[in-house]
């Protein structure tokens, strides 16, 4: 028995894209999975792109097909239909032209779908196609993400007051009853957030709305919200500290918490920050996934001699690995890649870590907690009764954490730690700053790496250019006459970058580095003598990764200083 009928038969054959097997295949395909839509099962067995099936059975129903990514609808186009209908339906409208409504949907054979929106809309409605994922972009465009959610606490009128902290402090975090649209709500934000790869999301009240921001490749990036969402911040910057344990009756003092939660599967740690300000408490939270792929150190990003040092001081005995640089610079994710490569049976890894941002098999893991007293320098102490072979911790903040980590490395352990310094070679004025004596430093610290991010050129639409001439003296000099620029597309959201790639500089401590540290020589003198020896700084690395398209100009000049 046939799972699809005739007439849905003699339609796919009329598009002139499926084949007699074709069709067979989509036929065989639904009666194996009998709940399957459709409109699903041809798609996913007929092996044709949705937006060209969409524009030839378009053809054969007289249905128009439209470009909604280039579509421009106005305000009152977007007033004829509720946000809850535009979700429900995955539909968007595009235009009105005085008696009837055309709205793009994804599914030409749920008959079901113009009779909902005629309804929704109260006029005619006339149905052109577009594939869904353009569909769920616009609607999140026009109307905000989450804007079903917003409707229905606006429409209940218990959220539509500025204080509602009595209501929202009896949610349950996982309800689904009278609390659903700000549960519902709050976690849309959340995983849009991580479905585009943000690192932060910032929420922030000002005086006339409630702003919230993505933090993507490095740059913050507004989210199309709703326009009367201020009207609810109240209950949603509620829900937040309900979900992180926080005091919501607190409101004067900043604080911090955590969320944990799983999404498409995959855990995620969320720490949050709440800080008063003028027009109500804005909320940053960090998303951090538990577990995930590690970049192999091949895939770093490192030049030839550059990848040959860090091996050679990774792979050695003892002494100090130092990765320097701003928050956010990647300083972890290079460290995590250094231990999953000297991650064997035979050795022993303990990490003390604040947090925790990747959970890694095969090595003990230890969460600071200065609430009890647990910070680096006690755990630091402790490592040493543990019999471990290498240790990572997770900064350097003083002169108690540094003493240790010198003496681990001097007993026969191979550290690894990060130190905030705005280069390779500042890593040791900083430590002697803390008070460690440079005999101490010169003996322990095998190498230092500094290193930032850039963003990454999107891959489908970067263009190559002509080097500007203003740059020819600062490129070391030119590799080429060419470089590449930034375009924008669908892929890259329109920003001509997608993912980030870092740059690095990295410094080997040699007898004539250990000479110069003893003398308490300068960053610049140490710096110089390490160029001399053949270290590349971050601005020649980022040159050369410009000139082999991997990032632009405009952003080496961004990160990096002149030196």
């Amino acid at each position: 028995m046939k799972h699809i009928s005739t007439l849905a038969e003699n339609l796919l054959k009329a598009t002139g894209i499926y084949s007699d097997a074709a069709v067979g295949r989509i036929e065989d395909g639904l009666a194996a999975n009998p709940e399957m839509p459709l409109l699903e099962g041809i798609l996913k067995f007929g092996g044709e792109k949705e937006a060209l099936f969409l524009e030839k059975i378009g053809g054969v129903l007289g249905l128009e097909y439209v470009d909604v990514s280039n579509v421009q609808p106005k305000p009152d186009v977007i007033a004829k239909l509720p946000a809850s209908a535009v979700y429900q339906y995955n539909a968007m409208p595009i235009r009105f032209d005085g008696s009837s409504l055309t709205v793009a949907a994804a599914d030409p054979f749920n008959t079901a779908i113009a009779d909902g929106l005629r309804l929704a809309a109260g006029c005619p409605v006339r149905i052109a196609l577009a594939p869904a994922e353009e569909i769920d972009k616009a609607v999140k465009k026009f109307y905000g993400v989450g804007a079903e959610a917003v409707e229905k606490m606006l429409e209940d009128g218990r959220y539509s007051v500025d204080d509602m902290d009595g209501a929202i402090s009896k949610i349950d975090v996982g309800a689904e009853g009278e609390e659903a649209s700000i549960v519902k709500f709050v976690n849309r934000i959340i995983a849009e957030a991580d479905r585009q790869g943000a690192t932060d999301i910032h929420i922030e009240p000002q005086e006339t709305e409630l702003r919230i921001r993505y933090r993507i490749d490095g740059m913050l990036h507004k989210v199309d919200v709703p326009p009367q969402l201020n009207r609810l911040k109240s209950a949603i910057i509620s829900r937040i500290k309900v979900m992180s344990n926080l005091d919501i009756a607190e409101k004067r003092l900043p604080m911090d918490g955590r969320i944990g939660i799983r999404i498409g599967g995959e855990d995620i740690d969320i720490r949050v920050s709440t800080m008063p300000g003028a027009w109500g408490e804005s909320i940053s939270l960090r998303i951090l996934a538990k577990s995930g792929n590690f970049v192999k150190m091949k895939d770093l990003g490192f030049s030839e001699r550059d990848f040959e040092v860090v091996d050679k001081i990774i792979r050695r005995p003892n002494g100090i690995f130092l990765v320097t640089g701003p928050t956010g610079s990647g300083k972890s994710t290079s460290l995590y890649s250094f231990l999953h490569e000297v991650n064997t049976m035979d050795v022993r890894i303990l990490t003390a870590e604040d947090p925790i941002e990747y959970q890694m098999d095969g090595i003990i893991q230890v969460q600071m907690n200065k609430d009890i007293g647990l910070d680096f320098a006690r755990t630091l102490r402790a490592f040493l009764r543990q019999d471990p072979d290498k240790i990572m911790v997770g900064e350097i903040r003083d002169r108690e954490t540094a003493e240790i980590a010198i003496n681990a490395s001097l007993t026969g352990h191979r550290v690894f730690s990060t130190l905030h310094t705005n280069d390779a070679a500042g890593a040791f004025p900083r430590l002697t700053d803390m008070g460690v004596e440079p005999f101490l430093i010169a003996s322990a610290v095998a190498g230092v790496m500094g290193q930032r991010l850039t963003r990454r050129l999107c891959p489908k639409c970067m263009k190559q250019a002509p080097l500007d001439m203003k740059y020819y003296d600062l490129a070391y000099p030119p590799e080429s006459q060419t470089v590449f620029e930034p375009v924008g597309c669908e892929f890259c959201s329109k920003t001509g970058y997608k993912g980030r790639r870092a740059i690095f500089e990295v410094l080997e401590v040699d007898e004539d580095i250990e000479s110069a540290i003893i003398k308490r020589q300068n960053a610049t003198q140490i710096r110089d003598l390490s160029l001399s020896k053949g270290m590349k700084t971050l601005r020649e690395d980022g040159w050369h990764k410009a000139f082999k398209g991997v990032t632009s100009v405009k952003e080496i000049m961004r990160v990096t200083e002149d030196q």
